[in-house]
């Protein structure tokens, strides 16, 4: 199993994927359709697909799941906010007063964050961390080690996952300000490998280390199966390859 996508959501796909694939460097194989954008991020021996689909809201407050993207110090990290400021991200206020990092929004107004020089982000590439809030990090951390293959290291939050390979971004399972009260802006989907368990497996597993089936009904009839971690966030066990 691996940890495919980090799906997003914008009102205008094509416009907030196209910034994500400069901001990243993703490639790309396909334009896609005016409802999704498909964009992949390669780090040495590992890919991950960021995946963008349309929705008609603008982003609501709270962001569960987000980017930090690897910026460094000092002049390092200005030039990052600077560029990606040029590549129609703007300043956004979430109440962060004085932190090292930068909180900047993309164009469709997803909070992300520039960081800080920090020893955990080395060899990440330009996602360093994908924090996630939860209001049990051991227990969702058992959950996501489990359904990716990722391994407990050294990071920030109470509990960080990374690929074996030491390449890539963190995982961080962050205690959580306030619980879950919507569906999530970003979510993570995970895929059976042809060696392993496969999907339905793989949703077995997840149920016996807490996960549950979404109930809600837009989650219903897709040929992947709609999950919520223990701390309620989605994530989307997919077909087998």
């Amino acid at each position: 199993m691996r940890l495919e996508n980090i799906v997003m959501q914008a009102r205008d796909p094509q416009v907030t994927g196209r910034f994500w694939e400069r901001a990243l460097g993703l490639t790309t194989s396909d334009p896609g359709t005016d409802g999704l954008y498909e964009g992949r991020l390669a780090v040495g021996e590992i890919w991950i697909d960021v995946c963008i689909e349309r929705v008609e809201a603008p982003p609501p407050p709270g962001w569960r799941l987000h980017l930090d993207l690897l910026g460094g110090d000092g002049q390092a990290q200005d030039e990052v906010v600077e560029r990606l400021l040029g590549l129609g991200a703007r300043h956004l206020d979430i109440g962060q007063r004085d932190v090292p990092w930068v909180v900047l929004a993309d164009p469709d107004g997803n909070a992300f964050c520039v960081m800080e020089e920090r020893d955990a982000y080395r060899d990440t590439g330009p996602i360093a961390a994908l924090p996630l809030d939860s209001a049990d990090p051991e227990r969702d951390g058992a959950l996501y080690a489990a359904l990716t293959g990722w391994v407990p290291v050294v990071g920030v939050a109470p509990v960080s996952l990374r690929h074996p390979s030491l390449h890539g971004p963190l995982l961080e399972l962050c205690p959580e300000p306030a619980p879950k009260v919507r569906q999530n802006r970003t979510h993570l989907d995970v895929r059976p490998d042809p060696d392993g368990p496969d999907q339905q497996g793989l949703v077995e597993l997840a149920l016996s280390l807490g996960a549950s089936r979404s109930t809600e009904p837009w989650a219903q009839g897709h040929p992947w199966v709609v999950m919520q971690d223990t701390s309620g966030n989605e994530f989307c066990v997919l077909g087998d390859v």
